[in-house]
């Protein structure tokens, strides 16, 4: 998979690109990276990126003849591919980000991440090239480099080969619409706690129903929107195939 990244701060990637298993992933040529800054495509001595807003207020706002450029360079890196860049503005206005989101952003084989800065970009940045919005919460951070991060590293968890085992990623929360159950590990016992008898029985019929159990009880605890999503698409699901036997 490869990522455009366009960011004013490049260095900010190395915690990605250098550590764990995206680290790996990026050694293994599984994904790759490429930082665009903009600062590279300006025009004045100063190298400026920004600038006042129309209609006064706080901040300053990314303009737009740096990013233009700078968006226009990794278009023209897309020709031999024949496909134009997919852009994805990292931002507190976008749709929340989800497993789902993340599973299908994975099938792209190259992303293009605006990570922007101060006020945020010029809105013609956003009319000729962002195809997507994204936010990680409902909170707002200094730029899009740690959001830009954290959708970098979910999707490089789905690439084939990324994890040790193939199905840590089908096993995560929210993979199917669940928070995960919960996890032990050595020793059995300690300070007075034990890790539950089934999953140490080798049972792995029993070892599956356990899990599955737990996730709904996590999920109805701690995530009562998730859960009520859930039995939601279980009912539809249902109700579609109790249609598709009448019809038979």
């Amino acid at each position: 998979m490869q990522f455009d990244v366009v960011s004013l701060f490049p260095e900010m990637f190395r915690a990605l690109t250098d550590s764990g298993v995206s680290g790996r992933a990026f050694d293994q040529g599984l994904c790759q990276v490429r930082h665009w800054n903009p600062r590279t495509y300006t025009s004045d001595r100063h190298r400026t990126v920004d600038d006042r807003p129309y209609g006064g207020g706080p901040g300053m706002v990314m303009m737009y003849p740096p990013l233009n450029a700078t968006f226009e360079a990794i278009a023209e890196t897309r020709q031999a591919e024949m496909d134009r860049p997919y852009t994805v503005y990292l931002s507190p206005q976008g749709r929340p980000l989800t497993q789902s989101r993340l599973q299908a952003l994975a099938e792209r084989p190259q992303l293009t991440l605006l990570c922007g800065r101060y006020e945020g970009v010029d809105e013609r940045v956003m009319t000729r090239w962002v195809d997507e919005e994204i936010a990680i919460g409902d909170f707002v951070v200094s730029g899009g480099e740690l959001p830009a991060m954290m959708l970098m590293d979910g999707l490089i968890r789905l690439l084939p080969g990324a994890l040790g085992h193939a199905q840590s990623a089908q096993e995560d929360s929210f993979s199917d619409g669940l928070l995960d159950c919960p996890h032990y590990t050595r020793p059995a016992e300690i300070d007075g706690m034990t890790v539950p008898s089934v999953l140490q029985s080798g049972d792995h019929a029993r070892i599956a129903q356990w899990r599955h159990q737990q996730k709904l009880i996590r999920t109805q605890a701690k995530r009562p929107d998730l859960y009520a999503r859930y039995q939601a698409d279980l009912t539809t699901r249902d109700n579609s195939d109790s249609t598709s036997d009448s019809q038979i």
